[in-house]
């Protein structure tokens, strides 16, 4: 029996999300139990969905949302896509799984695809981008270790970043909000200003093995780095002798409209993590490096149990080739381009909720000036589906099968959403106060 207090959701009476949920265990005599089956670790909206179509979800009560939000930029082919649904059948009827024991003809495919498609000689699969990025920093230790410099063990990041959330990770991001309650912090990694080129040569040290960045900040408010800051950090890695790696988890497989956006800058680095759209929604995720960092990889140096299982890879190999077909990434630009135009006219239209649009490609924000966490309720309200951001940005990361008609009614959606907001009375509220 789960008892339920809800605080309400706009524009749908009698429903909301929950707050606080009081759990009784059904045998008799037993005490209460004041946790779910699931732990509490995510703050869930009171919303199930069973069916998928495209840019469209459809909830457990019937309503049709449209996804903007892609599972948080995984879903890049949409749902219930009829190849990608066909390769995962056809493939789990065959083998899903045989450990990296054995060859894996589906993941010797998909990494043959991303080398000829990038600046990459070689990959290592895994089944994230936290895992992706963790195996990064490994592969960026070890080279400078083989090469002749094991003094070379630090990493430098950069403020606002988001690399993941094992121990490693929220020490490579920085955050304390991330890092609390979970001890001290992974040694070895440094963090300098983000877009700050005066700083960054003052960052380096004798112990840097090298550079990770992200070329646009998802999580901290879609932050894109500048050229200018691309380059520098090229520089100064050819300069000291170190490594520069990006951080494409959520960036990477066409989501701003290139294959990776370190492409925009044109910029070459040593080495890339990938993930979320890579899979299409299937656990998937990658490293890509040049041979210079992939030769030191040796057996036993690093592993994976699931990474690279057949399964996985041939969903991945379906993905790409979808992106990487004619006129599709031209299709990301061209709708991103006109979603971007389209998302200040929402500016403009929104009676001062939001004030300011981020991002490239379909990988775009709109900035809050009330808490967006006050705001997502109403937008969610009027259909329509988004993630949440730092830096009180609403991000907007739909499947990049999406249509310029797609986003106009996403874009009348946001409107709707505001002038409900309004209505509400939040916005006088949050001035006020």
């Amino acid at each position: 029996m789960c008892l339920r207090n809800l605080w309400p959701c706009p524009g749908r009476p009698g429903q909301g999300f929950p707050i606080l949920q009081l759990f009784i265990h059904p045998d008799s005599g037993s005490s209460i139990i004041m946790i779910s089956a699931l732990m509490p670790n995510y703050k869930r909206a009171d919303l199930a969905f069973e069916q998928g179509e495209g840019v469209w979800l459809t909830a457990s009560d019937g309503r049709r949302y449209l996804d903007f939000g892609a599972g948080i930029a995984v879903s890049s082919l949409g749902h219930g896509h009829s190849k990608l649904v066909k390769t995962i059948a056809d493939q789990a009827a065959k083998v899903m799984h045989v450990s990296n024991l054995y060859r894996i003809p589906q993941a010797e495919k998909l990494a043959d695809l991303l080398v000829k498609n990038s600046f990459a000689d070689s990959v290592l699969f895994c089944n994230s981008g936290a895992e992706a990025n963790e195996g990064m920093v490994k592969m960026i230790r070890r080279a400078q270790f083989e090469n002749g410099h094991p003094e070379r063990t630090r990493v430098l990041c950069f403020d606002g970043a988001f690399h993941g959330r094992t121990l490693a990770m929220i020490s490579a991001t920085g955050n304390p909000a991330y890092q609390k309650g979970f001890g001290p912090v992974v040694e070895g990694f440094d963090h300098a200003p983000f877009n700050n080129t005066n700083t960054l040569r003052a960052a380096i040290t004798p112990e840097t093995a090298g550079i990770i960045v992200e070329p646009i900040q998802g999580e901290s408010g879609i932050k894109p780095a500048t050229e200018v800051f691309m380059k520098a950090l090229r520089a100064v890695c050819d300069e000291h002798g170190i490594y520069l790696g990006f951080d494409e988890v959520q960036t990477g497989v066409g989501r701003t409209g290139k294959l990776f956006a370190h492409e925009w800058y044109g910029v070459k680095p040593d080495v890339i993590s990938i993930a979320k759209g890579i899979g299409g929604g299937f656990p998937l995720g990658a490293v890509l490096a040049t041979e210079e960092l992939a030769k030191h990889l040796t057996p036993g140096s690093h592993g994976t149990t699931f990474g690279g299982n057949p399964l996985a890879c041939a969903a991945g190999t379906t993905v790409l080739e979808e992106v990487l077909s004619p006129g599709f990434l031209e299709h990301v630009c061209a709708v991103g381009d006109a979603f971007g135009t389209m998302l200040q006219g929402v500016v403009k239209r929104s009676s001062g909720v939001f004030d300011d649009v981020r991002g490239m490609g379909l990988m775009r924000g709109l900035h809050c000036v009330p808490p967006v966490g006050e705001v997502m309720p109403f937008v969610t309200g009027a259909g329509l589906l988004t993630v949440g951001a730092g830096d009180n940005v609403l991000r907007l990361v739909p499947p990049l099968i999406v249509t310029e008609e797609d986003c106009k009614i996403a874009c009348n959606k946001l409107i709707e959403a505001a002038e409900a907001f309004v209505t509400a009375g939040k916005l006088e509220q949050e001035t006020v106060s």
